[in-house]
């Protein structure tokens, strides 16, 4: 598996104990960056294969456990097993995945399309119980109204009587 930062390696670490021994790693506070033991937050964790291809993508919006170390860690494990597109990785597969972790930021309502910029904004829209999220600065997505389109149809939302928030990310590879 491929990454360079302190929260990727930390999901890869995850990743691989979960994949080769069956074990949920215990995060240590030795081994890890301070911020992730008091730093609470939202995380998606995306697997790629190493020909750019969507691998896995499971996350959540807003914190789910008590810190970050928590999120990434129950996020890379779903990620890996459990994004229903993809069957769980293999051990085999592991060499060839590229892992990313965005931490979420502040969600914002959305007054108006003109604030939204699909390479610095990832959006989710709602509707009821139904809700779907994009991250920003996916390829391919080049145009606010594509990211509400997808977004849109993930969340089974078919007309636009919706509610529309934003969020930057900090992306780390």
């Amino acid at each position: 598996m491929i990454g360079a930062h302190p929260y990727v390696k930390w999901a890869i670490e995850v990743i691989e104990n979960y994949i080769i021994h069956n074990k949920i790693a215990i995060p240590d506070e030795k081994k890890l960056p301070k911020e992730l033991f008091e730093k609470k937050a939202g995380c998606f964790v995306t697997l790629h294969l190493t020909n750019g291809s969507l691998r896995g993508c499971i996350g959540t919006y807003e914190p789910t456990q008590p810190n970050l170390a928590l999120e990434i860690r129950n996020n890379a494990i779903a990620s890996a097993t459990r994004d229903p597109r993809f069957p769980p990785v293999t051990q085999e597969e592991l060499a060839n995945i590229v892992v990313n972790v965005d931490v979420l930021g502040e969600i914002e309502p959305v007054n108006s399309l003109a604030e939204l910029d699909p390479k610095k904004y990832g959006i989710i829209v709602v509707k009821g119980w139904n809700r779907g999220l994009l991250l920003p600065d996916i390829e391919g997505v080049d145009t606010v109204e594509e990211q509400i389109r997808i977004a849109k149809l993930k969340a089974g939302i078919f007309d636009n009587d919706f509610e529309l928030y934003k969020f930057k990310v900090e992306r780390y590879t």
